[in-house]
């Protein structure tokens, strides 16, 4: 079993051992996911921050392999999703109906009567939502997504706030929204809202926080707020890992003192994706050319974006290791994939022990968004995901 895909001298020879065992065994290409790791990252969350009433939503749409979501749930998790299907997994998972949040934008009728049909609590996204939904199940308990103008994220592509962003109710329509739910008899119990994704800032995360808290005051019937995830894990090798320790004693802080002046406690919703499960995961894949060409070194593996679409998609570093050799001369190599596009590139100029036609390199950090965006792109099949 893999204890952890961390490289140090004590156990990268024996990283190495069970990287090709797990080859011999499966092949490649393979997604490999260590749950002690997510077990971790799920610890760091519920032991760093000291609210009374917090509820942990995973974010399945970063992984939502199913022993992934038996893990989270086994471990007190429970599970935000963003479409009927995520829905029909999580409950497939063991996650109950009241488990289940459901967060979407500009979504059809016939889901919206699914998740009422469920009976699936939903925060909406629109006012064009709450007339839907009011119409469809008048007099029901509902949460709001706002956007208060905030907005971050390691890319444009996943900046979920602010005023170039599609989710959310801006602030200047909250009195729209209002009279909408009085409409129907909706009572609004839950506001919610999601900055962006893969945020190491802790000081844009906590400026979200505390406008959140602020527009809450305006809402009378609050039963719990929804802050959203987002929090980030280093890829590039100067990043460092996101601390709980200072960012949860703040939280905790910011919404007891809240609480006491709304007159009540509430329960406080946080919904991590990439966080829990980013950092477990690794793509092997095998080298099947190399081309020593004029002007540059050519890595060739047998995955491509098909299967991790992150590196062409948002520009993307995710490190990437030669797992057949610990030592060896070392040269500069571009890691591409075998997909027919010019953009089918993993890495430029990488440094890495200099590869043998055969040899096994392993991508880092692919635990979230990695197999969950995967396509058959060129017709190629998907590649296998291990649990260890």
């Amino acid at each position: 079993m893999l204890k952890s895909f961390t490289f140090d001298k004590r156990n990268v020879s024996l990283f190495y051992m069970r990287v090709k065992n797990l080859v011999r065994k499966f092949g490649t290409p393979i997604y490999v996911y260590n749950f002690k790791t997510i077990r971790e990252r799920y610890l760091d969350l519920v032991e760093n921050i000291f609210y009374p009433k917090l509820r942990i939503h995973y974010a399945m749409k970063a992984n939502s392999n199913i022993e992934i979501l038996k893990l989270l749930r086994r471990l007190g998790a429970k599970v935000e999703t963003v479409s009927g299907g995520e829905i029909l997994l999580a409950l497939k998972s063991g996650f109950r109906t009241k488990d289940i949040l459901y967060t979407s934008t500009s979504v059809s009728k016939a889901e919206i009567v699914f998740v009422v049909k469920n009976k699936i609590q939903i925060n909406l996204d629109s006012l064009s939502q709450i007339e839907l939904y009011g119409k469809l199940n008048p007099g029901a308990k509902v949460g709001l997504r706002i956007n208060q103008g905030i907005g971050a994220g390691h890319h444009d592509h996943v900046i979920t706030g602010g005023d170039m962003s599609k989710f959310g109710i801006p602030l200047p329509h909250l009195a729209q929204a209002k009279k909408l739910a009085e409409k129907y008899q909706l009572k609004i119990t839950s506001l919610h809202q999601h900055i962006g994704s893969n945020v190491l800032d802790k000081k844009i995360l906590l400026k979200a926080f505390e406008k959140l808290l602020e527009t809450a005051g305006e809402f009378p019937d609050l039963e719990s707020l929804d802050f959203g995830g987002g929090f980030g894990v280093p890829y590039l090798p100067e990043e460092k890992s996101f601390d709980f320790k200072i960012f949860g004693a703040e939280i905790t802080k910011k919404m007891s003192n809240f609480c006491k002046k709304y007159g009540r406690e509430l329960t406080m919703i946080l919904e991590p994706g990439r966080f829990l499960v980013a950092e477990s995961g690794i793509l092997l894949a095998t080298v099947t050319e190399i081309k020593n060409n004029p002007k540059r070194n050519f890595v060739g593996i047998d995955t491509g974006f098909n299967h991790l679409i992150r590196p062409i998609l948002y520009g993307s570093y995710h490190e990437i290791l030669n797992a057949s050799r610990v030592k060896g001369e070392k040269i500069k190599a571009d890691i591409v994939g075998n997909i027919c596009e010019a953009g089918d590139v993993f890495g430029r100029s990488r440094i890495i022990v200099k590869p043998k036609i055969g040899d096994i390199l392993a991508i880092k950090n692919v635990g979230a968004y990695g197999y969950a965006m995967a396509s058959h792109y060129n017709n190629r099949s998907l590649p296998r995901e291990i649990l260890v």
